[in-house]
């Protein structure tokens, strides 16, 4: 939780709550410069709304020009693409849709489990540059949250703030000289926690598969490579420099084995698999209730 005494500025943006804290009050300006970069974000990547930048792709083959924060994007999706051989994908969407959870909500399955297009075959995305070969639905939730944290922080620290805490629904940027700790939330009872950490300049993002679940044993994180829900993991929690590295490994985790990703990045973790197990790494900072 953030401190006493700390200002806290509320919104709710690309589908989900935003709570912005500092030690020193918000202005108007810079409350404003928030409110706009979440807006544009979620003009440019929301497979939701018809107006984004990238929703034009979903009915034909095209290229759109992304921001410059879009390569760091392509580049961290383009590796765990790799490390998982294609479960990690940015082109889920389509999949996510088959099973109902597409721009309507209809949470109506028009088919079985599908896998997407491979990105080596209907993608090329090169820095900013985006070029789709053949129809497809740009889905970059599993970094694409993590990033925006990072964003909003990156315009709290322009503007003089250096205590403060992004919370974009547990997906958290952290800054200053205290810790704020933080409950890990129970993956089968949302009102109970299984452990806390203190969160100190640093970032830390989860993944559960009780967000954003609906119908028979279906939710939102997808095996790319058969465009099925994950059953092993159900769980996960990350730690790293920045909420688009956490935000991404979180998801990664649900596919791969903790020691690939260990050899490309910077990281700590929490891992819960269906029958109530955790595993985390030596680094990891939380204390679990026993």
């Amino acid at each position: 939780m953030p401190h006493p005494g700390w200002s806290s500025f509320s919104f709710d943006g690309i589908g989900t709550r935003w709570e912005i804290s500092t030690a020193a009050g918000l202005d108007t300006g810079v409350r404003r410069q928030l409110l706009d970069a979440v807006e544009e974000y979620d003009q440019t990547y929301s497979r939701f709304r018809q107006d984004s930048l990238v929703s034009g792709l979903a009915t034909k083959p095209g290229r759109v020009e992304l921001p410059g924060h879009a390569a760091a994007l392509r580049n961290i999706y383009e590796a765990l693409y790799r490390l998982s051989n294609g479960a990690v994908t940015p082109l889920i969407g389509s999949s996510l849709s088959r099973l109902g959870y597409d721009a309507a909500y209809s949470l109506a399955p028009s088919g079985p489990a599908e896998a997407p297009p491979r990105w080596e075959d209907a993608l090329d995305w090169s820095g900013t540059a985006l070029v789709a070969k053949e129809p497809l639905v740009l889905d970059i939730g599993a970094a694409g949250k993590g990033q925006l944290v990072d964003l909003l922080g990156s315009i709290l620290r322009s503007a003089g703030h250096s205590d403060f805490l992004v919370d974009g629904s547990g997906d958290m940027l952290h800054a200053g000289n205290q810790p704020v700790t933080v409950a890990l939330e129970h993956p089968y009872n949302t009102a109970q926690a299984i452990g806390i950490l203190e969160l100190q300049n640093s970032a830390l993002c989860a993944s559960s598969t009780n967000r954003r679940a609906w119908g028979d044993g279906l939710h939102h994180v997808l095996d790319g490579s058969t465009g099925r829900p994950i059953r092993t993991t159900i769980a996960t929690w990350t730690m790293a420099a920045s909420a688009m590295v956490a935000d991404a490994l979180a998801t990664a985790l649900f596919m791969v084995e903790p020691a690939t990703l260990e050899a490309e990045f910077d990281f700590s973790w929490l891992r819960v698999v269906s029958s109530g197990a955790a595993t985390f790494s030596d680094g990891f900072e939380g204390k679990l209730f026993t």
